[in-house]
């Protein structure tokens, strides 16, 4: 067949992203900040930290993993360039078939050679039904990944998947170490070798992860000689040890960052983003089970006061997974914060106000619960006022706090105050968020929402190569959150990111919701060059 090359896709093809995963509470000693200073070592400051080191079970699967390459990568312009892949894939014409010729030369960090046989084993490895991947689905598309010779891999699919080669920044894994032991707890997960620029030296879970340059990395040893990532769950203490020096850099929240405005030693970072925070309104509980009480709820919010008073105007109004300014974005499904027309509804629907205020209908209170995680001011702060223009309306929510652990049981039936969002590609959040064949699988599908016209748009926006008919359905999503909301989508955050001004090279990207390892500032580290004095 003819083939076709595949282009970059900036901006609004930029990488996946990880719903709401579990964060570690941490506050380390000084020992992991070592470093914090030295010209040719960087310690960061990090909100959460991977479960796995293992891209056979989701590590890194949106690319920039340090320790790992994928067979491309992204540019500054999330672009989508070669790594692995001494070129961008050749495409058939009936989009069935994707071709991968191999960078030759290359090395996995212990000495062996990387091939073709490492790719196959990954990817089909991630598919079988005893790996413990919870982004399988995300692979769906793949019907078999074969090695032609040693130099090139060939994907054949089950239908045309129109952002797969954006699927392809995954990380491949060494076959001759992770294909020997048990992909689910064998000791790769968290002593993993891959080709990327970093080796990893130690991983003290909760704490810290330690990196050191790989000197033999096939696009040259980096400048940074040791890279530390602390790991700091909460907020204000993460702040506090970047102004000590004890970090070179830190993801804050906007309350927080504008503490080092005046800094002359360090450079603040904002970073676009297609990260949302939204309430997860459970179909299973009596009251966020009410279409009437959600589609309330949705106009009862006032998301422009959240982007003033707890973004300070780095972020803007959600209306649903993607932003407002994104081609992908539904034009007209705006909602205006209306708290007559929420009161209305629920008058309608049965939900009549009580002596203290509080709604109910045939003896059900209006009352529900809502979690965020313990530490994360931002969430804790959309909390709050989503609480308050609740409570406006005549619903009580009582707003919780705790780990990941403690939230994820009380998923079912419990509002949570989650996150999500990816400028890759629409089908990379919204049929992981959306899709009731997902209800209830860990993270994804958090509300068990279920609405056929979203399950069929979904497929219809994944399975079809034509731009006019993924927009479309893409568009039929949107305006079916505004008739039938699962989630009250509240804000798009900016990420922040103050960093010592130090090197020439830190930038950012559009970034996912998932922050930490491999996004902000330090996305490039490897390409970072110590200043100049």
């Amino acid at each position: 067949m003819k083939a076709r090359t595949v282009r970059g896709m900036a901006g609004a093809t930029a990488a996946a992203v990880i719903v709401t995963g579990a964060a570690a509470c941490s506050n380390p000693g000084g020992g992991a900040a070592a470093g914090a200073g030295a010209a040719d070592s960087a310690v960061v400051g990090i909100a959460t930290e991977p479960e796995s080191l293992s891209p056979l079970l989701g590590y890194g699967k949106d690319g920039n993993s340090k320790i790992f390459d994928g067979l491309l990568a992204h540019d500054a312009g999330m672009k989508l360039k070669p790594a692995l892949a001494e070129s961008l894939p050749e495409v058939s014409q009936d989009g069935l078939t994707y071709t991968y010729a191999l960078r030759r030369g290359v090395k996995f960090s212990d000495g062996r050679p990387f091939g073709a046989k490492d790719v196959v084993f990954t990817y089909r490895t991630i598919l079988d039904a005893k790996t413990n991947n919870a982004s399988k689905s995300e692979l769906d598309a793949i019907a078999d990944v074969t090695a032609r010779g040693d130099e090139s891999v060939v994907f054949t699919l089950k239908y045309p998947y129109a952002p797969f080669a954006e699927r392809t920044v995954l990380p491949i894994a060494p076959e001759h170490l992770a294909g020997g032991q048990d992909v689910n707890s064998g000791e790769f997960t968290t002593k993993p070798v891959g080709t990327g620029p970093y080796v990893l030296t130690a991983w003290s879970k909760g704490e810290k992860l330690s990196f050191k340059a790989n000197p033999t990395y096939w696009g040259g040893e980096p400048a940074v000689k040791k890279f530390t990532m602390a790991v700091i769950k909460d907020d204000d203490v993460r702040a506090t040890r970047l102004r000590s020096g004890e970090l070179d850099g830190a993801v804050l929240p906007p309350n927080l960052a504008k503490g080092f405005k005046a800094d002359t030693a360090r450079k603040t970072y904002a970073a676009k983003s297609f990260d949302y925070r939204n309430v997860t309104l459970p179909t299973e509980h009596p009251v966020t089970g009410d279409t009437a009480v959600r589609r309330a709820l949705d106009i009862a919010v006032d998301r422009a006061t959240m982007v003033d008073k707890l973004l300070e105007g780095a972020g803007k109004t959600a209306y649903g997974p993607v932003p407002t300014g994104s081609p992908w974005f539904a034009a007209g499904t705006e909602r205006a914060h209306d708290l007559d027309r929420a009161k209305k509804i629920l008058d309608e629907a049965g939900w009549i106000p009580g002596a203290d205020g509080v709604r109910a209908k045939n003896g059900v209170r209006a009352a529900f619960p809502l979690w965020y995680t313990s530490g994360d001011k931002l969430r804790q702060d959309h909390a709050l006022a989503f609480a308050s223009d609740a409570r406006k309306a005549g619903i009580q929510v009582t707003t919780e706090s705790g780990s990941w652990e403690v939230i994820e049981p009380r998923m079912r039936t419990d509002a949570v105050l989650a996150g999500g969002g990816s400028p890759a590609d629409p089908d990379f959040d919204q049929y992981l968020t959306l899709n009731s064949a997902l209800a209830g699988d860990g993270f994804n599908n958090m509300a068990r929402y279920d609405n056929p016209a979203v399950d069929k748009a979904l497929l219809d926006g994944r399975r079809s190569a034509d731009p006019a008919v993924r927009k479309a359905a893409y568009d039929t999503v949107q305006h079916e959150l505004v008739k039938d909301p699962g989630y009250v989508y509240l804000t798009h955050i900016d990420h922040l990111y103050v960093v010592a001004d130090r090197w020439d090279g830190p930038s950012t990207q559009t970034e996912p919701h998932d922050h930490g390892l491999g996004t902000g500032p330090w996305w490039n580290v490897e390409s970072w060059k110590p200043k100049q004095k």
